[in-house]
């Protein structure tokens, strides 16, 4: 079973105050990449794994989804989906994603948000996802960024000449990682991009797009906390069509 620091009162009430939770897509600084990633919506069955508080879910039902399933481990993530939700069309399960089993052909697209970096096996979850889609369905998911993940150090260091850098610990050796964030060991799986991209492949999925997603100019003029993210790519964004 999948750790479930999210029903952690303390790891739940830091987790809300982040800007993402508190303003939805609009803080979320890389949606408008995640989002230009998508099919055509109307009419389509979606799955969104790690819903969260179902902020894409009610995003892909409000734009043409005819029916959408937000899954996600965290009784408290889905018990606030559902106060946020009133429509039928969107529906909320919990469930395991780590071994999770949905049934075959049911959905015409399929999504996640930084979720799949909590996944010990990747493999059996594209497989898993790629027979519960259509034929010509997509594929679109964002993760941490391994480089990201396999930093030794929370923030850039500068040198004695000022130059910033940014330590990275053994990225080639693959597996869990215990990182402290609103709690002390969240359990993390370091994967390099080409095992990611390699395990879809493998699945029978097609890669359309990869991102390694940096804020634009734009952005950091209105957050300029964000500057931060231009040393390295902190999430990974990946289309990919079965």
């Amino acid at each position: 079973m999948a750790q479930n620091v999210y029903d952690n009162p303390e790891f739940f009430s830091g987790y809300s105050q982040l800007p993402r939770q508190v303003h939805g897509l609009a803080g979320a600084p890389e949606w408008p990449a995640l989002r230009a990633m998508f099919p055509e919506m109307a009419g389509k069955r979606a799955v969104d794994l790690g819903c969260g508080f179902g902020w894409v879910s009610r995003w892909l039902h409000e734009n043409g989804a005819q029916t959408v399933l937000g899954i996600d481990l965290s009784e408290n993530m889905i018990s606030r989906a559902r106060e946020l939700t009133a429509d039928p069309a969107v529906a909320y399960q919990i469930a395991d994603i780590e071994t999770l089993e949905l049934p075959e052909a049911a959905f015409d697209f399929a999504f996640s948000s930084l979720t799949f970096h909590y996944i010990r096996d990747f493999d059996r979850l594209a497989r898993m996802v790629q027979r519960s889609l259509t034929p010509g369905s997509h594929f679109v998911f964002s993760i941490e960024h391994p480089i990201f993940m396999a930093a030794t150090h929370p923030h850039w260091i500068e040198d004695e000449d000022g130059r910033k850098t940014w330590p990275v610990n053994r990225y080639a050796l693959e597996g869990e990682r215990r990182t402290d964030w609103f709690a002390k060991g969240v359990v993390k799986y370091h994967r390099r991009v080409g095992t990611t991209l390699n395990a879809l492949i493998r699945a029978g999925f097609v890669i359309e797009t990869v991102d390694e997603f940096a804020p634009s100019p734009e952005q950091i003029r209105g957050i300029p906390a964000l500057e931060e993210e231009l040393e390295r790519p902190m999430m990974l964004l990946v289309s990919s069509r079965r």
